[in-house]
């Protein structure tokens, strides 16, 4: 390739063809392809590349990521540009294209936070950590997610998407966690829990002249209080907390604050001291915030928290019927011969002797302790974390059963017609190979249930194959039953020959005689989790379908001989908001009445993304202990979906995905009929981990047979 620069004419006649539908309208392409003509040949094969592949999503994008380059590599070098265009296109992928559009024109200040960002660290880099550390600490499980505002509704911390205010990237990782720590506090220290009877935070907040300020200081109270619990609970975090402050700058408080801060330090303080504070020193200075302090949000946390304790409030009241049914069946009648009483619950409030001002609430049966189990305790906590207590009204069973869903639970399988779209489901990237980047959280992806049939499918089956099934089980069964002999023992069950002949000669040469003359036979233990991952696309109709059913019926069969742990998932969908998972069996699940009519009622659905399925199917298998993790996929064709995931694009996501799997130490392999598969699935799968069946019929008996020798 020539070094020369292309010209201006020559630029512009690629521009004009990559970009005529926005340059036709504007007749800029001879200003663009001027402006493109000052700069370097390399730099001109990176803007003409970068447009090329901009324009498959967005010609606009793609005229304004060209019109701003030239200043681009003004300010930043090429993987600091390449940085920035990425950016903007996660921007129009979420938000769409005056945003997207928008964050191009941000060129300065990306250039300038890309200079911070050497020794800036992202949320994305550590959401995770953050996420175990405010767990760890005690409460509800908390959900970190990126925002402009630092923040919490109780239920999700918002911190901002990078942090650069220190010269040190462990100090910045040290700041992300005084701004988790002090948000998770707001709730654990019961800043939101004000008492019975008492106005919302937002009312009682208006009644002042200035309700911003107010808020301000009832904020500024608040960290003061927080501070001083986290300094009592927690000295190790606390230093770090005074570490970064110290960094960011000392805090000086106004001498009208004398008194506040012995209140609001002392042992017994509540958030009843901020509130009763706010009156004296509302016409007064308030201090600067802390850096790791952000804002209040009263509304969005009071929403958020109503949202909860009624929900909380049914699943509890049910909880206790289920509890006073259990404890019911082992009490005796009385002697009359009568029913007992309906079971009257209490709860006990006694001090915590290992946290001074603190309690700990046992729950009461008839006036004795009664220990409930783990998911209940944990309902406690978050109902005793809101609210101080459990309320009386909380302490009447809603009758006998376990925990169902509230009436108004929104279904999956209804995401299509409300509003809630993206509510209680999974957020996957997906892999963009043209910009060599992750589209962020771009795919929605729902567990889902498959009907169960009462069709006799599975009878049917074994009917068909009851010729085979003799010899599929000896096979299982001998697979099972492998031992392995052991040489050279200290001890064992019978002599090794050949070991006792090593060690007559060594003592005749003068050698000590050697301990190891025994065999011991050892059997093999198998450790092996296996997921699988069934195509439901709406091209397995007809005798795929049934093929595939079948081979599952005969797996099923032959594993429960084996004992190896097992789950089948099935998927379809329908573009990347509508990823859909349909549990079939889950690895905790016996192989019952229940999967058998789920195997009969899976029915062919919509398109084939393989990409958001994998990545799920991974997250659930990490989470199995064994030694061998397998993720063998059934499939008639390749990647296929309604809004572009075909070809090249879903191909390369589901090659990235199954790479995934690989360093998480899963092994997958892939099981195709289709005929066309040694075109793509050597690409997606490697060499050897995939296997083609050239005719349906014959693919029960060879899924059978392939996992046998997956697993030998």
């Amino acid at each position: 390739m020539s070094n020369k620069s292309l010209t201006a004419a020559e630029l512009e006649v690629k521009l004009d063809e990559s970009l005529d539908p926005v340059l036709s309208s504007r007749r800029t392409a001879a200003a663009l392809a001027k402006a493109l003509a000052d700069i370097e040949r390399a730099q001109q094969d990176f803007v003409l590349h970068w447009v090329d592949i901009i324009i498959k999503t967005n010609a606009e994008m793609a005229y304004q990521f060209a019109a701003r380059a030239p200043e681009a590599f003004r300010l930043m070098p090429v993987p600091a540009i390449e940085e920035w265009v990425i950016h903007a296109m996660d921007v129009y992928d979420k938000q769409g294209l005056y945003p997207g559009c928008a964050a191009l024109g941000q060129l300065r200040a990306f250039a300038v936070e890309t200079a911070e960002a050497a020794h800036g660290i992202a949320l994305e880099e550590i959401r995770h950590v953050l996420e175990l550390f405010v767990q760890g600490l005690a409460g509800r499980p908390l959900k970190v997610e990126e925002a402009a505002e630092t923040c919490t509704d109780t239920a999700t911390l918002f911190l901002p998407a990078r942090l650069h205010k220190f010269a040190e990237r462990h100090d910045n990782f040290r700041l992300y966690k005084a701004m988790a720590a002090h948000l998770w506090a707001q709730t654990w220290y019961g800043t939101w829990r004000l008492a019975p009877g008492t106005s919302p935070l937002t009312e009682t907040l208006s009644t002042y002249r200035d309700p911003e300020k107010a808020l301000r200081l009832f904020h500024a109270l608040e960290t003061l209080r927080l501070n001083a619990c986290i300094a009592r609970e927690l000295p190790g975090l606390y230093r770090d907390m005074q570490e970064v402050q110290r960094l960011s700058g000392e805090m000086h408080y106004p001498a009208a604050w004398k008194q506040a801060i012995q209140r609001l330090t002392s042992l017994e303080a509540g958030v009843s001291d901020s509130l009763a504070l706010l009156p004296t020193l509302h016409e007064g200075e308030i201090p600067a915030p802390f850096c790791f302090q952000g804002i209040l949000r009263p509304d969005r946390a009071q929403q958020a928290m109503q949202e909860r304790l009624t929900r909380e409030k049914e699943l509890f009241r049910e909880a206790l019927g289920q509890l006073g049914g259990e404890t019911a069946q082992a009490k005796p009648e009385t002697e009359t011969g009568t029913t007992p009483n309906p079971r009257q619950y209490a709860i006990e409030q006694l001090l915590d002797p290992d946290h001074p001002g603190q309690f700990i609430f046992r729950l009461l049966l008839d006036g004795q302790p009664v220990q409930p189990l783990a998911d209940m305790r944990t309902l406690m906590d978050s109902i005793i974390q809101d609210l101080g207590q459990i309320p009386e009204d909380y302490l009447v069973a809603a009758g006998a059963g376990g925990y169902r869903q509230p009436a108004d639970e929104k279904r999956p399988e209804d995401v299509w017609k409300g509003t809630y779209h993206e509510e209680g489901a999974f957020l996957y990237n997906e892999w963009d190979h043209r910009r060599n980047h992750y589209r962020k959280h771009w795919c929605v992806l729902r567990e889902l249930d498959v009907h169960p049939d009462s069709d006799p499918f599975v009878a049917r089956t074994l009917r068909k194959y009851h010729g085979v099934l003799p010899q599929l089980r000896k096979t299982f069964e001998a697979l099972r039953g492998e031992n392995k002999l052991l040489k050279k023992q200290i001890n064992g069950d019978d002599v090794d020959f050949d070991a006792l002949v090593e060690a007559r000669a060594d003592m005749q040469s003068g050698m000590e005689l050697s301990e190891r003359l025994f065999t011991k036979l050892h059997k093999f233990e198998r450790d092996i989790a296996v997921m699988f991952m069934v195509d439901m696309s709406g091209s397995t109709k007809g005798w795929i379908n049934d093929a595939e059913r079948e081979s599952l019926v005969l797996l099923c069969e032959a594993l429960e001989i084996l004992g190896d742990r097992y789950a089948i998932y099935g998927f379809s969908g329908m573009t990347r908001k509508r990823c859909e998972l349909y549990r079939i069996k889950r690895f905790d699940e016996p192989y019952n009445e229940v999967v058998r009519q789920r195997i009969a009622g899976i029915t062919p659905q919509d398109y084939t993304r393989m990409g958001a399925t994998i990545r799920h199917l991974t997250k659930l298998l990490n989470d199995v202990e064994a030694r061998t993790k397998l993720l063998i996929t059934l499939s008639d064709g390749k990647p296929d979906d309604y809004d572009g995931y075909r070809g090249e694009y879903g191909i390369e996501d589901t090659r990235m995905s199954l790479i995934e799997a690989k360093r998480a130490g899963i092994h997958p392999f892939c099981i195709t009929i289709d005929e066309a598969a040694r075109d793509y699935l050597p690409h997606m799968y490697g060499a050897v981990n995939w296997t083609l069946v050239d005719e349906v019929r014959k693919l029960p008996l060879k899924v059978s047979d392939i996992y046998r020798r997956l697993t030998l």
